[in-house]
């Protein structure tokens, strides 16, 4: 038995090419590859049925690889491409498949290959199927990429097959999903597990985690009669188990019209099922409790949840193959047994993406709440507080104003009664609570000083940083966040951004009521003072301004990739104003970027590029002097509104008081609302200067060799990085598995709420009347209007014109230059003062957030009318 480094390109003997399935061990998945690693260990578990047989090995594949003609030039050819190169990958693909089918298989291998065969009898059917390296990982099924065959007969037909499982690496499904998920072809290489085939009764698939709901707790039983081939093809319907603590929760017995049979010959075929059997259930209820019994076993053998392929045979199970289930959401550590609800830090930040671990533990050394961690997003633990009526309607009172969606999905666990403990003790949750009672004078000169604080101690934290390094640096930024959370967290501006809420609902319930006036407040905050986030997008306005004159400019900005183009541009006629332009706006906004919570994440000062595409868009859709006259429209627009709605209200019989209540209220809404954006403009720009400083130290352990890259510090957390500039020693290993977690994590959409049962829940919107096929969502800014959608993933991509409707996952503050240049605003997560929507009524743009997989159903160029008022999006073609 040799290990996965022998050179297998000269004879060896039968030892290097096989191994029985008993003999393989965990370790060993370069030399057998995921599956038969897997069956390997489920073949010593007590009372668990694995099919005999046995491996081929990696070592036979790369001795055929080797001697492929042309692989190596084709392989050369493949890693070029991206995974949207359909055309060229089916070609590719199809040659290289070619290659392998055609080169003859040496005797000796041929013999070692065949060689077990003896011990079965020369008319024992088998399964011949693949196992890729780079398969059933924790991170990466790759479940049906490569080719499996049934009933397979005779030594010839053996190797024929394995042949074929060796080329189906290469299909154009296996190089697309490699593609995609970042694998390189040349580092997955293939085994071959040849098992005596089972003549199952009944076949199918067990989930031990329910693939729908991610509920840990319930398993999923899929079955069909006959051969699992039918189940897993898709050819038939399944009958569907849903087993919990040892009950069938329910069943749904299918209409099962054909089976899989295997053919005397060898092969298999489609068979029809007689009428009377097409409906009788394919297992009882023990069996299928029985069945959940064998997956609980086996899913704590591998400590995680399981994909596992079965087969029923005289009444026994047997275990043909279990992978781990990739695509579900961690479950946060709660150090006990107890039930807990998490609610999404990062949809209420608008920002739903992986956060690294130095990131991670800055947001939590930021916020004075305690959140949970699970696949690199935060998450709070809200199970006391709903478990108690004195705090429950106060906390869904204030989610619910948020983000109608989280607050649908805790009621439907409140609602089934059987997770939550009652708790009468807990304190209150919600607006209002501790909060003075005495009420906040309207006054423009309370936001100028909140302002005027936070700048200054900034700029101190600033100037006092530049002298610290080593362990002074970290001590230094750890006391510094408590000035940070001071300014952030001011009692006063926290004052300011309730009056907000305040003054926002009472407009838009009392104006409603009076008027039938909806969601008035949306066009009354329009050019309101001191939003920074709004002045940010406006300001790019004046950079394009700036630049237009200057066409060699223009063009050469079309060219940009990289960003160190600050030399080039600035010999360019037109380059040194251009610059002074681009510095300016980045010394007031430099320190923003998509993802901003996450200090890794590149700022736009370190990585300008990503603002060029803006700049040209506003030079490409915008005459000089835009900025102004954007600003000035929306201005007039609110006043027009407030005059409109106070004549109205006049006009109502004895109803002058109501009048100069909303009067009171508009004013209130004005003066405050532009401050709701500077507390994490403030954040965000303190967390540039840490950052700076960090990678300073960051690039010292480069040179000092204990770091590889400066990058590897973004994989520590700050406690952990603290103690690697104090040693001057780090465990790479860590640094590693983090990467690689951290790339996994990417694949992987956060629910709204989550259970410690690992039950994902997204909640619904319950509301009717609206247009038949239209996706709901929740409006956040006022208005309904018709356009092109432009389905954008990554802000950098985005080419809009004025016609668009942006559609994407989530925006924060970075997007808002987006903003000026569009119709309208369509994502996947958001609420009512979430940055996005406030920023959407900044400027006039009608809105609807919250829309479950908007970027999936909505295709990009297609017509679509939002309808900001009532929120919803309908599909026009």
């Amino acid at each position: 038995m040799l290990d996965s480094q022998h050179n297998p390109t000269s004879s060896s003997p039968s030892a290097d090419y096989v191994l029985d399935l008993a003999e393989i061990n965990p370790s060993q998945v370069a030399l057998v590859g995921g599956k038969a690693a897997h069956l390997g260990s489920l073949s010593r578990m007590a009372d668990i049925s694995v099919p005999a047989g046995y491996c081929v090995t990696t070592n036979a594949f790369r001795r055929i690889m080797a001697e492929a003609p042309g692989i190596e030039n084709l392989l050369d050819r493949l890693a070029g491409m991206k995974s949207d190169d359909r055309g060229m990958i089916r070609t590719l693909s199809a040659e290289i498949r070619n290659s392998i089918e055609q080169t003859p298989i040496p005797a000796d291998l041929a013999a070692a290959i065949t060689g077990p065969l003896d011990r079965f009898g020369a008319a024992a059917a088998y399964a011949v199927r693949s196992s890729a390296t780079a398969e059933d990982l924790p991170t990466a099924s790759f479940a049906g990429q490569q080719d499996t065959y049934l009933n397979v007969m005779g030594a010839s037909s053996i190797l024929d097959h394995v042949r074929r499982c060796w080329a189906s690496l290469f299909t154009e499904r296996a190089v697309t999903y490699r593609l995609r998920n970042g694998f390189d072809h040349r580092e997955v290489r293939l085994a071959v597990v040849v098992q005596r085939l089972v003549v199952s009764d009944v076949a199918g698939i067990l989930f031990t985690a329910d693939p729908v709901t991610s509920n840990r707790r319930v398993a999923t039983v899929e079955a069909g009669f006959g051969l699992g081939e039918a189940l897993v093809s898709g050819v038939v319907n399944a009958d569907v188990y849903r087993v919990r603590d040892g009950v069938v929760l329910d069943k749904t017995i299918a209409a099962k019209r054909l089976t899989v049979r295997a053919i005397p010959a060898g092969g298999t075929r489609e068979e029809a099922l007689a009428v009377d059997r097409q409906r009788e259930p394919t297992l009882t209820d023990v069996q299928a409790v029985r069945l959940v019994e064998l997956g609980r076993r086996i899913e704590t053998h591998f400590g995680r949840p399981q994909d596992i392929e079965w087969c029923l045979t005289d009444g026994e199970f047997q275990i043909v193959q279990s992978r781990p289930i990739t695509t579900l959401f961690p479950i946060p550590e709660s150090g006990d047994e107890s039930n807990h609800v998490y609610v999404s830090v990062g949809h209420q930040q608008m920002m739903t993406d992986p956060i690294k671990p130095l990131g991670l533990s800055f947001w939590q050394l930021t916020t004075p709440r305690r959140m949970a961690e699970a696949a690199g997003r935060l998450f709070v633990d809200v199970t006391t507080a709903l478990g108690s009526p004195a705090s429950r309607d106060g906390l869904l009172d204030a989610l619910g104003k948020s983000d109608p969606l989280i607050t649908d999905a805790l009621q439907t666990v409140l609602d089934r009664g059987d997770f939550i403990p009652p708790n009468e003790g807990g304190a209150p949750v919600g607006p209002g609570t501790n909060q003075p009672t005495d009420p906040l004078e309207t006054d423009p000169a309370i936001v100028t000083g909140l302002i005027q604080r936070g700048r200054e101690s900034t700029a101190a934290a600033g100037r006092d940083i530049q002298t610290r390094s080593g362990p002074e640096l970290f001590d230094f930024i750890r006391a510094d966040l408590g000035e940070l959370q001071r300014v952030v967290f001011d009692p006063l501006g926290h004052r300011v951004i309730l009056a907000v809420v305040e003054a926002t609902w009472w407009l838009n319930d009392n104006l409603q009521a009076w008027l039938g006036e909806d969601n008035a407040a949306d066009t009354l905050i329009q050019s309101a003072p001191n939003n920074i986030t709004s002045e940010m997008g406006l300001a790019l306005l004046d950079v394009a301004d700036a630049i237009r004159p200057y066409p060699a400019v223009v063009a050469f900005l079309r060219t940009v990739e990289h960003d160190d183009f600050a030399a080039e541009l600035a010999g360019l006629v037109g380059g040194p104003e251009s610059l002074t332009a681009i510095r300016g706006y980045l010394d007031a906004y430099g320190m923003r970027c998509v993802g901003e919570i996450d200090i890794t994440r590149p700022r736009w000062s370190e990585q300008p590029s990503a603002l060029v595409p803006l700049i040209l868009g506003n030079i490409d859709n915008f005459e000089r002097g835009a900025r102004g006259q954007r600003f000035e429209q929306g201005l007039q627009q609110a006043k027009q509104k407030e005059q409109n709605l106070l004549e109205r209200l006049r006009a109502l019989p004895d109803d002058e008081n109501k009048a100069e209540e909303t009067q009171r209220m508009i004013d209130r809404l004005r003066t405050f609302v532009g401050y709701r954006e500077y507390p994490k403009y403030g954040m965000v720009s303190r967390y540039f200067i840490y950052k700076r400083a960090l990678l300073a130290e960051a690039d010292r352990l480069v040179r000092a060799g204990v770091l590889h890259e400066q990058a590897d510090a973004y994989f520590l957390r700050f406690e952990e990085l603290q103690e690697v500039v104090r040693t001057g020693e780090v465990d790479q290993a860590l640094i590693h598995s983090r990467r690689e977690a951290f790339e996994s994590y990417r694949a992987l959409t956060p629910p709204r709420v989550l259970t410690s049962d690992g039950e994902a829940l997204a909640g619904t919107y319950r509301r009717d009347n609206l247009p038949a096929g239209a996706l709901i969502g929740l409006p956040v800014s006022t208005g309904a209007v018709e356009g092109r959608a432009r389905v954008v993933l990554e802000m950098t991509e985005a080419d809009l014109e004025p016609d668009d409707i942006l559609v994407t996952a989530f925006t924060d503050p970075s997007w808002s230059p987006l903003f000026i240049g569009i119709k309208g605003l369509v994502t996947e997560v958001g609420g009512r003062m979430t940055h996005g929507a406030v920023i959407a009524r900044e400027y006039g743009l009608p809105a609807v957030v919250g829309v479950e997989h908007a970027t999936r159903l909505i295709r990009d160029g297609q017509r679509i009318r939002v309808n900001g008022t009532q929120g919803y999006v309908e599909l026009l073609d």
